[in-house]
């Protein structure tokens, strides 16, 4: 009572030596209480307070695995390995249907701080860039017309990328929104891709990680990296470009693999989550 009360009330104080003696109490109380019914059943109360132990760690702090090794060896008593195990699980599980956080995220979540799930927490540093690039892109030589390139694409209406070349070598690359086109109507800039090109970007193998495609963005201070299938051979020639990675794209790989908010029972994320997102 004194540790619920102490923590409920957002006192800080201990939470690992007061689990293990409530579990230990509960387990062997259970153990007394089914022994005092006189139940036909052989039943050890030190052992119901070992398991007790590692069920009350296990479900409040998270800790499975902890759980589980901390209470064997203080025992070294191979028996209890699979109670043990099946008692944890059940804390936990039983935990997580009333209360999603354990005792050390809670309150940080009641102040409306964020935790981030290990299991999705930067998975996004790990994918290929293969797998994040945009494929959809335009390779053509410095010599075309903007103008004729912006008059062919103006229906589109969108952000299109360009990867300019020069004799088949790359040598720059455009981010441009098509639809300028309209504003446009009527003017003649005269000016050829390479002349809008921008120098600032980077060149990565299909098969880089994207914490590399990033720090060498970051490093370069490019605008965007261009993916081509083999740097086995230098320079790589416009034939090799599959897609490009701006920071845009970096972003949306993160929305992918990062779960922000935690989700409520209708699956939209938490009523925190959905007040940040939806604000204008």
């Amino acid at each position: 009572m004194a540790t619920s009360m102490s923590l409920g009330s957002g006192s800080s104080g201990g939470i690992f030596s007061p689990s293990l003696y409530m579990g230990a109490t509960l387990g062997g109380g259970f153990a007394a209480t089914l022994m005092a019914l006189g139940l036909p059943l052989h039943l050890s109360i030190p052992t119901f307070a070992m398991v007790g132990m590692g069920a009350m760690v296990g479900g409040g702090t998270g800790a499975v695995m902890t759980a589980v090794t901390m209470t064997f060896e203080m025992t070294l008593d191979y028996s209890i390995v699979m109670p043990m195990i099946l008692a944890v699980a059940t804390s936990v599980g039983v935990r997580r249907l009333l209360s999603p956080e354990n005792i050390y995220t809670l309150k940080l979540v009641r102040r409306g701080r964020t935790i981030p799930k290990a299991r999705h927490s930067n998975m996004f540093l790990v994918r290929h860039a293969r797998e994040v690039m945009d494929s959809d892109v335009f390779v053509l030589p410095a010599s075309d017309s903007f103008d004729a390139f912006l008059h062919a694409n103006a229906g589109e209406g969108r952000l299109r990328h360009v990867v300019v070349t020069k004799d088949e070598h790359i040598l720059g690359v455009i981010r441009v929104n098509t639809g300028i086109r309209r504003g446009l109507a009527g003017t003649h800039t005269g000016v050829s891709l390479g002349d809008v090109a921008s120098r600032d970007f980077s060149i990565v193998d299909a098969n880089t990680v994207v914490s590399d495609v990033i720090e060498r963005m970051w490093r370069k201070h490019a605008i965007m990296a261009v993916v081509v299938h083999d740097l086995g051979h230098a320079p790589p020639r416009a034939k090799d470009v599959a897609g490009v990675i701006t920071k845009e794209h970096v972003a949306d790989s993160v929305a992918e693999s990062v779960t922000i908010y935690p989700r409520d029972r209708d699956g939209r994320g938490s009523r925190r989550g959905r007040e940040i997102i939806d604000a204008p």
